[in-house]
């Protein structure tokens, strides 16, 4: 069973920078797309970034399009996502997840099987 555990979330100001690690136990890691969400307080799940697996390409939610930058290293079954240019609407809990379903699109929360448990980017303005 693939577990993944998330991490690298704090507070920062407007304008800095984080990376999000999302380390996965268990061998598929590299046969499997992956992607990122964030869920703020009040609002629903919403797709930030995703990663093929094989030749790693990647998609962006218009809204952090050109700030973040997903990647992976299969060696180190771990996925990334760099964050620039915080603003303050950044501000969320992130989860890493492991896509299962292709009956949808990749930004469709619904299509992954696996989540981590999440973890909280503030930005402050």
């Amino acid at each position: 069973q693939v577990q993944l555990v998330e991490s690298g979330g704090g507070l920062v100001q407007a304008g800095g920078s984080l990376r999000l690690s999302c380390a996965t136990s268990g061998r598929t890691f590299s046969s499997r797309d992956m992607g990122w969400f964030r869920q703020a307080p009040g609002k629903e799940r919403e797709f930030v970034a995703h990663i093929t697996r094989n030749v790693g390409s990647t998609y962006y939610a218009d809204s952090v399009k050109g700030r973040f930058t997903v990647s992976r290293d299969n060696a180190k079954n771990t996925v990334y996502l760099q964050m620039n240019s915080l603003k303050p609407e950044d501000t969320a809990v992130y989860y890493c997840a492991v896509r299962f379903y292709y009956s949808g699109s990749f930004s469709d929360a619904t299509q992954y099987g696996i989540w981590g448990q999440g973890t909280q980017v503030t930005v402050s303005s």
